[in-house]
């Protein structure tokens, strides 16, 4: 590769996308870093250690090949290894989550940021963050002044539910 195009690759757009760690939010996250991927941005797509091992163990080491500047970046779970078959435990995850996904999520903006004057990995230029983990992404974001938005993937009926609470908490107590 010329200097040329390599100053070009790293003078481009990348996207780290940050689903929860649930199948529907990572499904969902997926399909919105393909939106930007084909806008010729460089996306960082991060899961979690277990998801990492389900998704090479269900589709083999070759899943993640065959998508020039579309890479996969594993952060730690905080869980104990276990086998890739087995459910994981909701509350635990999310209790691990909240006490080490902050930290994780940091290094690993400040390592590819890092390293994007010697690789072809341009640096970070915005997050797209689940929003049900912004607990974690925020601070980075802010951390290293780089834009976020915010993905919610609620379903449209459970939309509404939160939209209307307040008012029918008033009629209801109303009555």
């Amino acid at each position: 590769m010329d200097t040329r195009s390599a100053t070009a690759k790293r003078n481009r757009s990348h996207a780290v996308c940050v689903p929860a760690p649930f199948q529907s939010h990572i499904g969902a996250m997926l399909k919105l870093a393909k939106l930007p991927y084909t806008e010729g941005f460089y996306i960082s797509f991060v899961n979690t250690e277990y998801n990492h091992r389900c998704l090479l163990k269900l589709r083999g080491a070759g899943a993640l090949d065959g998508f020039p500047d579309f890479q996969f970046q594993t952060i730690l779970d905080g869980l104990p290894f276990t086998d890739a078959d087995s459910s994981q435990d909701i509350l635990a995850l999310t209790d691990a989550l909240r006490r080490n996904m902050s930290a994780s999520f940091s290094n690993l903006i400040f390592n590819l940021n890092y390293t994007a004057s010697t690789s072809n990995v341009p640096p970070v230029t915005c997050i797209f963050s689940d929003g049900f983990m912004s607990f974690a992404t925020n601070e980075a974001a802010q951390e290293f002044s780089i834009p976020i938005i915010h993905l919610w993937t609620i379903p449209d009926c459970s939309f509404m539910g939160f939209k209307q609470y307040r008012m029918l908490r008033k009629r209801v107590w109303r009555l």
